[in-house]
């Protein structure tokens, strides 16, 4: 009875199961960590540790489908309306040096250099992040094997099921300490917003809620001519986009082979969110591709199957020694976050509650960050007009601050810290 497509079905009704549970909870409990207990618990039971492959989810989701994800990526990245919301940028970027620098300060001599490089990506961005470190901590490991290292195979093996486990688990720190900082600026928002000693300004418009991107600018200015002419409608398949987005990809594997002096090769996922901007700025990729060939639904789904086939490695031993480096590289990562953040919002003048929720976003992304952000502001207002003025307040920057951390600085963070288990594998 077993065959690929039992195999699909599967992997499918895990996926949903997870969605279920952060539907029910507003994404408090979130997906990727049911749907990673339901397919690790199946894995030490009764699924094969075939389950993902049989499903012939892989290779498209390790390969071309990460690639498409990466290129999409940069087909939604509004260059101008980021500039609007600089601060926010930077003090997302000085948040993740802090996290970067303090845990490499602290932690390599504590929990081992392995552990460090695989966890601080995923702790610093979502899917992509985590995809790129578990890739670079498994090749590693079977490079080691091949040559007989059976000590240095454990370990990289090791570090790849530490990618994943941190991708799973960020949330639960993220959550709280972002709904504490939003309560606390929402309130003494209010307070001010009451006494009439600030004006109340509108949402951002371009920001999407339901999709966390940024919408078109067609909608609110005319439309500026690109260099490459739109295609028309009638002619712009699904399958014309998506090669239009496999032709970045192809552009990105091939860049990321060049060695530059004195820092090598730069990984093709970086390129193809490098790419995917330029190319949707000249007009060869059609903006939010994607979602506008119908396609970003499948491609998720075997990118995160494909991430969930790297816990099949995972024992109960194995978990457990990871459980207390996990929790050093959170608590030590977010503690770096908070100090740098802390200081450039003095530097630039802003509240720190709402740069350090900001900057939080890095370990959730998109939809939680909207999530949280409008459950605040539903909770703390007593009318819409108050509800308005406080999303006015503090949604645009939740949302951009997903953007940046997630979206964009965490693939060139896991991009940078790939090429570690290349020299040491």
């Amino acid at each position: 009875m077993y065959n690929f497509a039992l195999a699909f079905v599967i992997c499918a009704i895990l996926y949903l199961l997870g969605d279920v549970v952060s539907n029910l909870t507003k994404a408090w409990v979130p997906s990727v960590f049911v749907t990673a207990v339901l397919i690790l618990v199946g894995y030490w039971t009764i699924f094969p540790k075939t389950l993902v492959s049989d499903s012939v989810l892989i290779p498209f989701g390790s390969t071309i489908g990460i690639y498409l994800l990466i290129s999409h990526m940069g087909t939604v990245i509004s260059i101008a309306q980021l500039i609007e919301q600089w601060k926010t940028i930077v003090i997302c970027l000085a948040g993740l040096a802090g996290m970067c620098a303090l845990s490499l300060l602290i932690l390599p001599n504590i929990i081992g250099m392995d552990l460090v490089m695989s966890g601080l990506p995923p702790l610093t961005g979502g899917i992509v992040a985590a995809t790129t470190m578990q890739s670079a901590a498994q090749a590693a490991s079977d490079a080691a094997a091949a040559a007989g290292d059976t000590a240095a195979a454990a370990a990289f093996a090791e570090a790849a099921v530490f990618a994943i486990v941190m991708y799973c688990v960020q949330g639960f720190a993220g959550y709280p300490l972002t709904a504490v900082c939003l309560q606390l600026e929402g309130k003494a928002y209010l307070k001010k917003y009451r006494a009439g000693e600030i004006k109340a300004v509108k949402a951002d418009e371009n920001l999407d809620a339901e999709s966390g991107n940024f919408k078109s600018v067609e909608k609110k200015e005319a439309k500026k001519k690109k260099l490459i002419p739109e295609v028309p409608a009638h002619w712009n398949s699904a399958v014309l986009i998506l090669g239009k987005l496999g032709v970045c990809a192809w552009l990105a594997t091939q860049f990321g082979t060049i060695q530059f002096p004195g820092i090598g090769a730069i990984s093709g996922a970086v390129w193809a969110l490098v790419f995917g901007v330029i190319l949707t700025t000249i007009g060869f990729l059609d903006e939010n591709a994607l979602n506008k060939a119908n396609s970003y639904g499948i491609i998720m789904f075997a990118l995160m199957m494909y991430v969930f086939d790297g816990l099949k490695d995972c024992t109960p031993d194995m978990l457990v020694q990871i459980i207390g480096p996990m929790l050093l590289l959170v608590v030590v990562g977010v503690l770096g976050m908070a100090i740098l953040v802390f200081v450039f919002s003095k530097v630039l003048k802003t509240s720190f509650l709402l740069s350090f929720a900001t900057a939080l976003t890095a370990l959730y992304g998109f939809p939680p960050n909207a999530i949280i952000t409008e459950n605040t502001c539903k909770a703390l207002a007593q009318n819409e007009e108050e509800k308005e003025a406080l999303m006015g307040h503090m949604f645009a920057p939740m949302i951009v601050g997903g953007f940046t951390t997630v979206t964009i600085t965490s693939v060139i963070i896991a991009g940078l810290f790939a090429g570690y288990f290349t020299y040491v594998g």
